[in-house]
Formats: structure tokens, C-alpha cells, sequence
């Protein structure tokens, strides 16, 4: 059995995946970009990868391939409709980063509600040294609870936020980005009831043509101005110059993103420009990214090529 497994780095160093040298002889790369992917899957019969694009440009030449697993839940990389026409598997990954994601949007939500940013250097640059009384709060801030918490996307992820949101008593709502929720614990709202009404919006939806731009300027304009945006989901879900121009002109009060239109950030991105962390806080793609959650994903996906050598379907989408 040959195996290649495309961007070993994709899951961090730290992380052992020697536990895939029982199936048989397996080819490991540190990371793989799109030009380089058709000559290294050429011999393969099962592909372990990430975000290298998985299509008939780099799958045709890979007349052996028959499985290709993903070090993630999202499968945008992948061309659906070429490998079924190949009869290529394909296995993603759920429910591995749940928790990590979930405190990693409430962590940017903390730094941008707080101003934890501008606290921090006021006291690290002698500020409050030099100050007299015992407290400074010149930036003020607000607490959660009362707050409404808008969720596009209620999957495992939002669910999960969802829960503790509640904790810290805001009212949850929610839009279906499917269009398909059972979800019934939460009052499921459309989209323009969601931009207007929510105090904090985070988005948990996978990229899709429904969600491509769907924060766009219009949807920028209907939000409250002290709203802040959180995105923990796919870079192109917000078009990143239409929160550029909102940001500058306060049409919101803040975003926090750990995705971007393309990643990592490109010099053309207008985000880039804002240096002030109060307003933007960008993190590189790493919410999902805990230990716990890397080792996870690892053992997921072990799981699945067992799987499918033993003729069994596990987390097949393709």
C-alpha cells in the first residue's frame, strides 16, 4: 500500500504520525503547494492531505489513488464530482477541534471586548505607574450578559458557542446557512433579523456558494455600529475588502478573524493595513489548532484508512 501523506506539517511537528507506517510504505512531505502535488500523489493509492487542491488537474496522472483523507472537516479543496466520476473515497474529519475553536472565539471576543490589548500596554509602556489613582478603564467595556449572540452556522461549533454563550447570559439566535437546522434549542432567525439584532456575530459555517461573501458591505451596513464580528470559519465567508472599508469608517465596532480570504495573508489584502488592535484582531489560522485537537486529527484519520481497508465507510463524503 502507498501512501503520501502531502503536508505532515499541517498537523505540527510535536505531533507523531509514524502510526501510519503500518499500512505500508508511506511518503511524507513537510508541506506541498499546488504545483508540486500531481508528481507526488503520481504513484499513490491513498492520499493524506490538507488544503493541496484534490481535482483532475492534480488527480489525473494518480491512476491508483483510491482513497484521499483530510487532516480537517472541510473539504473545499476537494473537486466532489471528479473523484466520484474516478471512484475515489474521500474521508474528512468531525468534531475533532470543537472545543479548541469555541475557546479560541472566545478569546478574541475577550481581547476585543476588553480592549485587552490597549490595557496591557498601558501598564507595560509606565502609564499606569505614573498614575495616581488605582484604576484606569479609559476605554470602556461592556459585559456579555443581556448581550444578543448571533451565530451563522449551527453545527458541533456553533452549538458548542452557542452553550457557552448562554453561560455568560446572552440570548442566542441563529441563521441557518443550509438552510436544513434541526437545531431547536436556539430561535432560528433569517439573515437580516441576525446582522441587525446580534451584539457579537461569530460565524461557523463551511464555504459553500451560499456562504461565499456572505458578510459582504450590504450585510456590513444592517449590523449594529458597537457590534463586533467573529470568524472561525472560512476566510471568503466575509469579503475581507467590504470589512476593511467598515472598519475604517465605524460602521462596527470591531472583528476578530482567524481566517482570511487567502491564506496566509497576502500583501494586497487591505487588512493588512490596520495596525490598531482594538479594532482587528487576526490570529494565523489557528483556532483548530490545540495539541489535544492536532493529536486528535491524527488519530481520526488513522481510523479511517483502517477503515477503508477493512472495507468499512467511515466519515466517507465522496
Amino acid at each position: 500500500m502507498k501512501i503520501v501523506i502531502l503536508e505532515r506539517d499541517s498537523v505540527g511537528t510535536d505531533i507523531d504520525v509514524s502510526c501510519y507506517e503500518k499500512f505500508g510504505d508511506v511518503t511524507i512531505y513537510a508541506n506541498t503547494v499546488q504545483r508540486q502535488v500531481a508528481e507526488r500523489v503520481r504513484d499513490a493509492e491513498i492520499i493524506i492531505g490538507n488544503k493541496a487542491p484534490m481535482n483532475e488537474q492534480t488527480l489525473k496522472d494518480a491512476t491508483r489513488v483510491k482513497l484521499i483523507c483530510l487532516f480537517s472537516t472541510g473539504y473545499d479543496c476537494v473537486d466532489l464530482e471528479y473523484c466520484r466520476s474516478r471512484g475515489i473515497q474521500v474521508a474528512n474529519v468531525v468534531d475533532y477541534c470543537t472545543d479548541a475553536v469555541c475557546q479560541h472565539t472566545f478569546a478574541m471576543l475577550f481581547y476585543l471586548l476588553e480592549h485587552l490589548r490597549h490595557y496591557d500596554d498601558y501598564v507595560k509602556n509606565g502609564a499606569y505607574g505614573s498614575q495616581e489613582r488605582f484604576s484606569n478603564f479609559d476605554l470602556p467595556f461592556t459585559e456579555l450578559r443581556g448581550k444578543t449572540w448571533g451565530i451563522a452556522g449551527m453545527g458541533h461549533i456553533g452549538r458548542k458557542v452557542a452553550c457557552v454563550a448562554e453561560t455568560f447570559g446572552c440570548n442566542v439566535i441563529f441563521y441557518s446557512t443550509s438552510g436544513n437546522s434541526r437545531c431547536t434549542e436556539y430561535q432560528q432567525v433569517d439573515l437580516d433579523t441576525l446582522l441587525a439584532t446580534s451584539d457579537i456575530l461569530s460565524l461557523h459555517c463551511p464555504l459553500s456558494e451560499r456562504t461565499r461573501n456572505l458578510i459582504d458591505q450590504d450585510a456590513l451596513e444592517k449590523m449594529k455600529k458597537t457590534a463586533i464580528l467573529l470568524n472561525v470559519a472560512r476566510g471568503p465567508v466575509i469579503n475581507n475588502s467590504d470589512l476593511y472599508w467598515a472598519l475604517q469608517n465605524e460602521v462596527i465596532a470591531a472583528a476578530g478573524l482567524d481566517v482570511l480570504e487567502k491564506e496566509p495573508i497576502t500583501s494586497d489584502n487591505l487588512l493588512g493595513r490596520i495596525q490598531d488592535s482594538n479594532r482587528l484582531l487576526i490570529t494565523p489560522h489557528m483556532a483548530w489548532a490545540s495539541t489535544e485537537a492536532r493529536a486528535r486529527i491524527v488519530e481520526e484519520v488513522y481510523q479511517n484508512v483502517e477503515a477503508y481497508l477493512r472495507g468499512k465507510a467511515r466519515n466517507i463524503i465522496s
